[in-house]
């Protein structure tokens, strides 16, 4: 059986099998990525990312056209489907990349990678690396969200950093840690893609220092709960700083089971853009047949 070379990585205990197909030579159907990211049977991960040059893949260019990147982040979520963007993998995703030898991040500069959700910008951190989501928008704030383990349905607020989330205030911290994530919760409407659902909590106080400050945890689409999510997070801190109104700070500290994000809202020359910061670690490489 043909044998496949691969890294494991983290970003906050978001974990991925990262392989790099430089000539986009790597053809993985969706049967053939669940089984590498089965916890099981196979590697275990909630998704895997594929690293090919934007040159030698027809959806690679079609995604970067027009940007300046040279590589592509193809990620499967854990069932097999594609995804448009991942806040921990991409950070992750570059990490690989420099540890490779594929791409060089000199201090103060920046990595362009190109994604299905558009060009992300990658900046090195003093604790990993920091990324540009780009715009972010919000869409209707009426999406009734059912949760197992919450007594009645709970009203959802959608927004997209690009992939489509809707983010759920739950009312405590018993509320938000004996939901049961393991069921996909029922959205009414289902949005036409789906989307990765967040429970949100605002501590109390909301703001301390000028960083806002909750905690959060996700459904993800095709992945299931997960102890982290980068859009998520994002999404989760732009719902609470809409919902708290004009005196919400632009900065926030996201606690997810797995760790600590950190949330930044800044103007662009386009629009109002997020940026996601936290840590990206690769834990071993290896050798798996498929």
């Amino acid at each position: 059986m043909p044998e496949l070379r691969f890294t494991k990585g983290h970003g906050t205990g978001n974990d991925f099998v990262l392989v790099a197909d430089p000539d986009g030579h790597l053809q993985l159907r969706p049967s053939e990525v669940a089984r590498l990211c089965d916890r099981r049977f196979g590697i275990g991960a909630d998704g895997l990312l594929r690293a090919v040059r934007v040159d030698a893949d027809v959806e690679a260019a079609a995604h970067a056209a027009g940007g300046d990147a040279e590589w592509f982040m193809d990620y499967r979520n854990a069932d097999g489907s594609t995804s448009e963007m991942c806040g921990n993998g991409i950070r992750v995703f570059t990490a690989f990349l420099l540890a490779e030898g594929l791409a060089e991040l000199p201090d103060g500069g920046s990595l362009a990678v190109a994604t299905r959700g558009g060009t992300m910008t990658v900046q090195r951190t003093a604790g990993g690396f920091a990324v540009d989501l780009g715009r972010w928008t919000k869409g209707p704030d009426d999406v009734s969200v059912r949760v197992e383990g919450l007594d009645v349905a709970r009203p959802g607020l959608s927004i997209d950093v690009p992939n489509p989330h809707v983010v759920v205030a739950v009312a405590d911290d018993a509320e938000l840690d004996g939901a049961d994530l393991s069921a996909p919760p029922v959205l009414d409407p289902l949005p036409p893609a789906g989307a990765n659902v967040e429970l949100v909590r605002p501590a109390d106080p909301l703001v301390v220092d000028g960083t806002g400050r909750i905690r959060m945890r996700v459904h993800e689409r095709g992945s299931g709960e997960t102890l982290s999510c980068g859009t998520g997070a994002v999404a989760a801190a732009l719902a609470v700083r809409h919902w708290a109104g004009a005196a919400a700070p632009d900065s926030w500290r996201v606690e997810v089971p797995g760790g600590v994000l950190g949330v930044r809202v800044f103007r662009a020359e386009d629009g109002e853009h997020a940026g996601l910061s936290g840590p990206a670690e690769l834990v071993y490489s290896g050798v798996v047949e498929v």
